[in-house]
């Protein structure tokens, strides 16, 4: 499936069609879900679910979740606390650096989200997803291309997946000072890329990643 989407089709701000319209077909419990950290160099792979109160009031409330990549750190902060307040479930997983090596981005992308649904205490009626897919999940699911932007839920997960793996990076940057994990959070960035060329890797960086097996 292609990540291009017709850019008339993304509203100015995520909103609650989708979960309109399954609100009105009954189903009061639909999980948005999202990942963060996929494309990074080092630590895990986190994602998000996140179950709205079947209200379209929600829209007020949470007017300020955005896509997570639109938001500066404080702003996200701010609206991960209006999101775990609010929210009538949520949970985040994760899958490990050794995970990823073991066994690829993709597949582990899906055990985080696994994870994440795991930890909601709730089963969902019908999950939106941005962009993948759960093969081996039983619930309906609605595939959103750029569903961050389209979608409030989704959004609130991509919130609340990057501020729970950022949290985790800066914990792991006091392990592991040398690498700028306080700033990168583990991405490419060339502090980060210098740091490896001097240091080496450390046991957080995914040296399944073509970038690595270059560095290294």
């Amino acid at each position: 499936m292609t990540r291009r989407i017709d850019p008339g089709l993304i509203p100015p701000q995520p909103n609650l069609y989708y979960e309109n319209s399954l609100w009105q077909e009954g189903l009061s419990l639909v999980a948005g879900i999202d990942e963060s950290g996929r494309g990074s160099l080092a630590g895990p792979v986190a994602a998000a679910a996140v179950i709205l109160p079947a209200s379209v009031e929600m829209g007020s409330t949470l007017s300020g979740v955005q896509d997570s990549k639109q938001l500066s750190t404080k702003e996200r902060e701010e609206q991960q606390i209006l999101i775990e307040s609010y929210s009538t479930a949520w949970g985040v997983g994760f899958a490990s650096s050794a995970e990823i090596d073991q066994l690829g981005i993709a597949f582990t992308t899906r055990l985080a989200i696994q994870r994440a649904l795991e930890k909601m205490g709730l089963v969902p009626q019908h999950l939106l997803i941005d962009y993948l897919v759960l093969p081996d999940n039983p619930i309906p699911q609605t595939r959103l291309v750029k569903g961050d932007a389209r979608s409030l839920s989704i959004a609130a997960a991509s919130i609340l997946a990057k501020t729970h793996r950022d949290a985790w990076m800066i914990t792991a940057a006091e392990r592991f000072p040398g690498y700028k994990f306080l700033t990168n959070k583990g991405y490419g960035t060339a502090a980060h890329r210098a740091a490896i060329h001097n240091l080496g890797p450390c046991p957080l960086h995914r040296m399944s990643f073509a970038p690595m097996r270059e560095i290294g």
